[in-house]
């Protein structure tokens, strides 16, 4: 490590991308716990919009708030991989970053309710601007890192400005300014890491990918649990939440199976080569997030609860795991498997979409799902090619 400065701060230059036995700080896996409170909020609202028939208003406010949240933990995690000093400022900005996202979460609820931005937007702009202080930090290294650091500097703080002027449109127009804000966000990386480089070390990265995925399925295993504590309540239908209850952990089992056989570091490579990865990863975790929802849905339906009937209530849950399924598929298994495993794991998520034709729940989609880790077992050695 270079020496400290004089205010016990270590001078912020790009960590190497070789470095070995690059892991997780416990400074990051202290800043993922205060996401497990917003995607639970976020999915609990998701849950909610579901059970009393509002599917496309509470699908479009769970998409919008997860880009919150996925965006902001994204940006501090390829930060983090390239100038985490672990020094005091660096963890007080962290730290403060950590405060915005529980203004963030305390504001979803009004976004969902009422349509009102304003303490959700403050929130994520408190996340940002810390980030910005940060990117501001390792713009005084000299050397390639520095105009992409003053890109990334630059371009978050413009649009942590529309951010906030966004707020004084009226509803209609809101609409749009914030899909327009969306697409801001997403631009600024790709046109930073146009004027300059940043480094990146893939297994850390991908670790770090790989803790959030498993903080999402925990929110499923939650909803397991859930379904078992309605049983006690609930004697009329205990057999078959139970049965929920044992059908969902194999089917998050098998999720969990499917999203660690590639070797993930594989897919980081270049800029361009690596951006269907980072951005196809929002579908992956909005997914996982989504799936606890469904099967919030599905424990409603079966003690009537819900305005949702079968087979409706069914693909509150099959859609997520489609997607989830789909999108690893695509993204990190695809490249590294051969035709049995490609053949395999889209037909599995497809298939999984036929569940509701079954009076089961999950009926199908464990038996799919297990099928298809036996599968990946089988062919084990393709994912020795790491």
């Amino acid at each position: 490590m270079t020496a400290h400065s004089r205010f016990r701060l270590v001078p912020m230059g790009p960590r190497d991308p070789a470095e070995a036995g690059r892991a997780a700080s416990t400074l990051e896996l202290f800043f993922d716990l205060v996401f497990v409170v917003a995607v639970s909020i976020a999915a609990g609202r998701l849950h909610h919009g579901l059970t009393e028939g509002h599917a496309l208003d509470g699908i479009a406010g769970y998409g919008f708030v997860f880009f919150g949240i996925w965006w902001a933990w994204m940006n501090f995690t390829w930060f983090a991989t390239s100038f985490d000093t672990d020094d005091w400022l660096y963890r007080v900005l962290t730290i403060l970053q950590m405060g915005g996202v529980l203004v963030f979460a305390s504001g979803i609820g009004p976004a969902f309710d009422e349509h009102d931005y304003s303490v959700l937007v403050i929130g994520y702009v408190v996340m940002r601007v810390a980030l910005i202080a940060q990117w501001l930090r390792a713009a005084r290294w000299p050397g390639p890192t520095r105009r992409a650091a003053r890109g990334y500097a630059a371009g978050i703080a413009v649009v942590q400005v529309l951010w906030l002027g966004s707020l004084l449109l009226p509803a209609g127009e809101l609409t749009i300014a914030l899909v327009v804000l969306v697409v801001a966000e997403l631009a600024v990386p790709i046109v930073a890491e146009r004027t300059g480089t940043t480094p990146w070390h893939p297994h850390h990265i991908t670790e770090r990918y790989g803790l959030f995925t498993l903080i999402l399925l925990g929110e499923s295993l939650l909803a397991s649990a859930n379904a078992i504590i309605s049983a006690q309540h609930d004697v009329e239908s205990a057999g078959r939440l139970l049965g929920i209850a044992v059908l969902v952990l194999i089917a998050t089992a098998a999720l969990w199976w499917m999203y660690f056989w590639p070797p993930h570091h594989h897919a980081i490579t270049d800029v361009s080569g690596s951006l269907a990865y980072v951005y196809g990863h929002f579908f992956v975790f909005a997914a996982a997030g989504a799936f606890s929802a469904g099967i919030e849905v599905e424990i409603d339906v079966l003690t009537g609860h819900s305005a949702l009937h079968q087979p409706f209530a069914s693909f509150a849950a099959t859609i997520p795991l489609a997607v989830f399924v789909l999108g690893v598929w695509a993204l990190a298994i695809r490249p590294h498997a051969d035709r049995v495993v490609n053949a395999v794991l889209p037909l599995a998520g497809i298939l999984v979409l036929a569940d509701p034709v079954v009076p089961i729940p999950f009926g199908l989609t464990a038996p799919i799902l297990a099928g298809t880790v036996a599968v990946l077992v089988w062919r084990r050695p393709f994912q020795l090619e790491a």
